[in-house]
């Protein structure tokens, strides 16, 4: 069984690896991202909003893993997973659970905040999967797309005990202030949790845990690393930024920028980072936060002789085709001869439609893996302005 962006591939690994005449079962995938496998069925489901797809999908796996006997299981967690595996908490409905993913979204939370919440309102989520095999052999293998790799918030962690509460859930909900806009059943939901009148999440030592092992397979500092090895062979030198990039979007673009400014001047270096920041919605404007990331840059780095890319490592950056945005020293000087300004952009949170009439949007499709968000940053001398 298997859920998120990166699961169908997983699944075709494991087919390949282990034989799939050995193997059966369902892995849930977002839009773009399956990929034809043997013996293995690949479902499709809303993301980043969840959809009734998912929620169907889900019920298939948790019929398939119920059939299952005594049949080992493997688990395959990779980002996507909290949005294409769904199962709200009753009486919470799909609708209602959508409501609460777009205000979180929006919200400027951080993933383990929103995942907390997602957690609490699922029966799948917060090692609700892990519940269901009954103390079978399990062995999970996960792609992290979170800081720290903590597998308890990868995908909500299906299969792995949680440590948060019902009152960590409210307290997501009331530091953002949403928790006066969400549906009725879903505030009742959480009070009642943190009262003690519901049953918590899967917690660690439970028996339901004996017999489980997660494994991360995959991380962004992996990536960083193979990033590292291509511009390499390019002929770059590359310099890989220790820093992970986290928190507000445009403080953390502009932050980082000052502070590979000494690399950036020189010849030939390549600096690659990685992380994942997070957007506060205050317009109405489309985009993610890998475009607001490169938006954020086009007037700090106005005439300077570097090329800077923000990307997801997923192809997707939020509900739009492209994976991410190119700037340069001269995105400045061409966005004004057509007439858009990139502050105003920013205010409205629309770094898609700026980057889309610039023609600098990176569109690669879905790459079928998750691991956060890549930066690349290659300059020239800052005397030189060409």
């Amino acid at each position: 069984m298997g859920a998120g962006k990166a699961a169908a591939r997983m699944a075709a690994g494991c087919e390949r690896a282990l034989g799939a005449d050995r193997l059966s079962g369902v892995v849930i995938v977002a839009d773009g991202c399956a990929v034809d496998l043997a013996s293995i069925a690949v479902r499709l489901a809303g993301h980043p909003i969840p959809d009734a797809r998912g929620l169907q999908a889900t019920e298939e796996l948790c019929d398939a893993l119920a059939s299952a006997g005594d049949r080992r299981v493997l688990c395959l967690i990779s980002g996507g997973a909290s949005s294409v595996l769904v199962r709200p908490l009753p009486p919470v409905t799909l609708q209602e659970k959508m409501q609460v993913n777009q205000l979180l979204l929006a919200s400027g939370a951080e993933i383990a905040e929103v995942n907390t919440t997602r957690k609490h309102l699922s029966m799948v989520k917060g090692g609700g999967l892990l519940r269901l095999t009954r103390a079978r052999p399990l062995t999970t293998l996960v792609l992290s797309d979170v800081i720290g790799d903590d597998a308890s918030v990868i995908g909500s962690g299906p299969t792995t005990p949680d440590p948060s509460t019902f009152g960590d859930a409210l307290g997501v909900m009331r530091k953002y202030a949403i928790a006066d806009r969400v549906a009725p059943a879903v505030a009742a939901v959480l009070e009642r949790g943190a009262r003690g009148e519901i049953p918590e999440t899967l917690k660690p030592g439970n028996p339901s845990c004996n017999g489980a092992t997660t494994v991360v397979i995959g991380n962004n500092r992996l990536a960083l690393s193979a990033a590292a090895d291509e511009a390499r062979r390019l002929g770059y030198e590359p310099w890989v930024d220790d820093t992970v990039l986290q928190g507000e979007t445009t403080v953390t673009a502009r932050q980082w920028l000052r502070r590979i400014r000494d690399r950036i001047d020189q010849p030939g270096v390549c600096v690659i980072a990685g992380g994942e920041t997070t957007v506060t919605v205050h317009g109405h404007g489309r985009g993610g936060r890998n475009q607001e990331f490169s938006l954020a840059l086009v007037e700090e780095i106005a005439r300077l002789s570097v090329s800077v890319l923000s990307a997801g490592t997923d192809g997707i950056d939020g509900p739009t085709d492209a994976a991410g945005a190119y700037v340069d020293g001269q995105s400045l000087r061409r966005a004004r001869a057509i007439g858009l300004d990139p502050a105003a952009a920013l205010a409205d949170n629309d770094s898609y439609g700026f980057f889309d009439r610039l023609g600098d949007l990176l569109r690669c499709g879905p790459t079928g893996t998750n691991v956060m968000d890549i930066k690349l940053a290659i300059g020239r001398p800052s005397s030189s302005t060409t």
